[in-house]
């Protein structure tokens, strides 16, 4: 078994479902969505 840290340190990186940007949020977060294209005015 690999450690955790690494494991989670290998996982690749988020896209916004919407506009396919990489994502700040850690990727085992539920949102997909990048704050750009989650504004409220948009």
């Amino acid at each position: 078994m690999i450690p955790v840290l690494e494991f989670f340190a290998n996982l690749p990186k988020k896209k916004c479902r919407q506009c396919k940007s990489d994502m700040q949020e850690q990727a085992d977060c539920y949102i997909n969505i990048c704050s750009t294209c989650d504004h409220p005015a948009r």
